[in-house]
């Protein structure tokens, strides 16, 4: 089991907008490269800005709710949504929770802005980038839920600082999740999935919801597929579900 997961990352990495790998891949089609000029700028999200006359200072925190019309009843997170079929699925599925997503390669953004279009989805927002910064400037208690699905597993020992699952980003997803809130992590990588073990079981704000193994080898009952998870099933590797839940804050 992987032990030595790099908590010292720190807190000070949060600040950074560290984005590793390409942002670009195949050429968009016309209508992918329409969206993108065109609906991307309605979804994104409006990230604080430092003072003009004070760099130093703490930007104000960003008001999630106040993105979305009507106002939602709830806010999820999605971090690294891939092709976004299952931020799509999961916002359709639950029209009246405000939906974000972070994904900083650029065709996975156009592919949900696809089906976002064509499913008239007035319920999803869009980080185009790192989603470090995003959490940090989000209230605290404000999340019901987090995702972080099948994330890169930077498999060599010298990248293993690159996973997005760290001490540090666990701190950061702690305060912004509300108390009871989930966190729900999916892997095809055991190392991964050991990994991310070892980090939340250690972790003082977060519970392992598993009671026996169909509780991780099985997806949750509104559990939404995606293309990489069937491609992982297609070449022998079977996903694994983590759920987390996040401990009552001390009174």
């Amino acid at each position: 089991m992987e032990t030595d997961a790099s908590d010292d990352e720190g807190a000070e990495d949060l600040r950074r907008r560290i984005v590793h790998g390409r942002r670009t891949g195949h050429k968009l089609r016309p209508h992918a490269r329409n969206l993108i000029e065109s609906l991307l700028p309605h979804l994104r999200v409006p990230m604080p800005e430092p003072h003009p006359l004070d760099p130093e200072a703490v930007p104000p925190p960003l008001d999630p709710f106040a993105l979305f019309t009507p106002r939602p009843s709830g806010l999820w997170l999605e971090i690294g949504f891939g092709g976004g079929e299952h931020l799509a699925g999961q916002a359709a599925a639950h029209p009246e929770l405000g939906l974000i997503g972070c994904e900083p390669f650029i065709n996975g953004v156009a592919k949900l802005l696809i089906d976002v279009e064509a499913r008239n989805l007035g319920n999803v927002r869009v980080h185009t980038d790192d989603a470090r910064p995003l959490i940090e400037a989000l209230p605290e208690g404000c999340l019901d839920r987090a995702f972080v699905l099948f994330p890169d597993p930077w498999p060599k020992t010298r990248h293993h600082k690159r996973r997005f699952i760290q001490t540090a980003t666990l701190d950061a997803l702690a305060r912004a999740l509300a108390d009871g809130a989930e966190l729900r992590v999916a892997t095809d990588i055991m190392a991964y999935a050991r990994w991310t073990l070892v980090l939340a079981m250690r972790h003082p704000d977060f519970e392992w919801l598993a009671r026996g193994p169909a509780d991780w080898r099985v997806p949750p009952p509104d559990w939404v597929p995606t293309r990489y998870e069937a491609k992982a099933r297609v070449a022998g590797r079977t996903p694994v579900y983590l759920r987390f839940q996040r401990r009552p804050r001390a009174s």
